[in-house]
């Protein structure tokens, strides 16, 4: 089988900068493709970001220029620098990925930004 592993969610205030991270464990014969995706309450999941083993990225309108996806292939790892975090930001943070045809999804991490 197959689990992905989410850390560093947090508190932060306005402005501030969090790193997530997702850890891909099991069986892995190949991930592509890999994204976060958040989930605030009251509202319905939304893709936040995406990126595919080559490293073609693509990202949602409310974090274009704040938000960058990254993936070590190597480790198995992918990443979500935040910057300039809002608190709008605020949500429970999933990392996703495809395993051969098949998606996993992380435990989810929360992410709350104060003012």
């Amino acid at each position: 089988q197959v689990q992905l592993v989410e850390s560093g969610g947090g508190l932060v205030q306005a402005g501030g900068s969090l790193r997530l991270s997702c850890a891909a464990s099991g069986s892995i014969f190949s991930i592509n493709p890999m994204g976060w995706f958040r989930q605030a309450p009251g509202k319905q999941r939304e893709m936040v970001a995406t990126i595919t083993k080559g490293g073609a990225s693509n990202y949602a309108d409310s974090v274009k220029g704040r938000f960058t996806i990254s993936n070590d292939n190597a480790k198995n790892t992918f990443y979500l620098q935040m910057n300039s975090l809002k608190p709008e930001d605020t949500a429970v943070y999933y990392c996703n990925a495809f395993v051969g045809s098949r998606p996993y999804w992380g435990q989810g991490t929360q992410v709350t930004v104060s003012s």
